[in-house]
């Protein structure tokens, strides 16, 4: 599905990098582990992070990427809505004919997201596989319930 989707020079890596990052997922989202199937997706966070980096610096360095059409269309949208909410014309903002074309865009690999990355081994180890706990957080309310009622 993927083969040929660069040019021959870019294609190997962007092929390794796909499966590594399948790899590193299947992995990730196992529901039970083992001291040598997290020992791999350690070492499978490290060569994915440095397959990653490979790819910003020598493949996405030679292609200009821009906006998808409905991402400049939304923009649009959005800048139309903000002059419609301004109540005063000093305030609307001046339209420009750069802000309707298609912006540049670029793979950041300096999002939160990616760099946390490094921090599913360590989790895995301290609270189990990644499906069995929730970072979401819970009122104990009983205390207060009965203060309330009272």
């Amino acid at each position: 599905m993927f083969e040929g989707l660069l040019d021959e020079s870019h294609n190997p890596r962007l092929m390794k990098l796909l499966f590594r990052m399948a790899e590193w997922h299947s992995f990730a989202k196992l529901r039970m582990h083992t001291t040598s199937t997290i020992d791999h997706l350690e070492e499978l966070t490290k060569d994915f992070g440095r397959l990653m980096r490979q790819f910003h610096d020598l493949t996405c360095s030679k292609f200009k990427t821009v906006e998808l059409l409905h991402e400049v269309r939304a923009r649009k949208r959005q800048r139309e809505r903000s002059k419609t909410k301004a109540s005063r014309p000093e305030m609307v903002p001046a339209a420009s004919s750069a802000s309707s074309s298609r912006k540049v865009k670029a793979l950041n690999i300096t999002t939160s997201k990616f760099h946390s990355l490094g921090d599913y081994v360590r989790t895995i180890r301290m609270f189990g596989c990644t499906d069995s706990f929730s970072t979401q957080l819970v009122w104990r309310c009983s205390s207060l319930c009965t203060q309330v009622n009272r």
